[in-house]
């Protein structure tokens, strides 16, 4: 959350999201040396603890906090939107809470440019730490980019657990996993030697390599908490497992393979089939 305190005029200002990156990126560093800027931060974590009121009222306050710090001088505070996030401090009495004040209020919409331009660099600080993600494209909002990663490669420790979207998916990988731990006791129970979990290449991947023998079996684990789940192996997957195989293959010429898959279901993680594909 940005704060600041102009001390001279500048052109160009208006709420942030209705300017280019480009011309953001251009207003930030003008903004920042004629004004007295502010930021607030909460990390994920800490806005998991504490809840998304409690984290806006300490970003604003610790942005108001740096302003102070400067010494600029001010006889009020304009808060965007509807909420005095400073109502139970000494501050409190000298807030207004407006409305599009990012829009209409020059000194909210320097604040605004700062707060955007300062997250989105954030963003590619995370895209280089974690570079499955494509922060430095959808600057975490949830984009169809940015669903995909999530699915593909579950949360990591940037993203906000206590968000709806994140917890379902990773309610959903804790299920996956629980059902892959019971394909793996089905398995094992039945002769096979497991070999591998969760074996991939940059170009496939396969849940579970076991053995029996000379045969390798390629198993794609499906859980569903209600119904099989095998209606999820379609012709397209049934094609990229066969790749996965052939490419596993390589390096043991003279073995058989076995493509297969498990289906688990219900709270308690079941098998409730097993079948040989090809």
């Amino acid at each position: 959350m940005g704060a600041c305190v102009l001390r001279e005029p500048i052109e160009g200002l208006t709420d942030s999201k209705k300017l280019t990156p480009k011309k953001r990126e251009a207003l930030a560093p003008i903004i920042h040396e004629k004004a007295f800027c502010g930021l607030g931060w909460v990390s994920a974590a800490e806005l998991d603890k504490i809840g998304l009121s409690a984290a806006l009222r300490k970003a604003c306050r610790e942005a108001v906090k740096q302003v102070q710090a400067a010494h600029a001088e001010f006889n009020g505070i304009i808060i965007d939107g509807t909420i005095n996030f400073l109502s139970d401090t000494p501050l409190g009495k000298y807030v207004t809470v407006k409305p599009k004040a990012d829009l209409l209020v020059p000194e909210v919409s320097a604040a605004s440019i700062i707060a955007k331009v300062a997250r989105d660099h954030y963003m590619i600080e995370l895209a280089e730490r974690f570079p499955n993600y494509g922060f430095e494209k959808h600057v975490g909002y949830g984009t169809a980019l940015h669903r995909e990663a999530l699915e593909k490669y579950g949360p990591c420790e940037e993203h906000r657990q206590s968000f709806r979207p994140v917890a379902e998916l990773a309610q959903n990988i804790s299920a996956g996993r629980n059902g892959e731990g019971a394909a793996v006791r089905y398995l094992e129970a039945h002769g096979h030697k497991i070999i591998a979990r969760n074996w991939k290449t940059k170009w496939c991947e396969i849940d579970i390599v076991s053995q029996i023998g000379n045969d390798f079996y390629f198993t794609e684990v499906k859980y569903r908490h209600d119904g099989s789940g095998l209606d999820a192996i379609t012709p397209k997957k049934l094609e990229q497992m066969r790749f996965a195989a052939e490419l596993y293959l390589q390096d043991h010429p003279g073995a058989g393979a076995q493509l297969a898959a498990v289906a688990v279901s219900g709270d308690d993680y079941k098998v409730s089939d097993f079948l040989v594909l090809e």
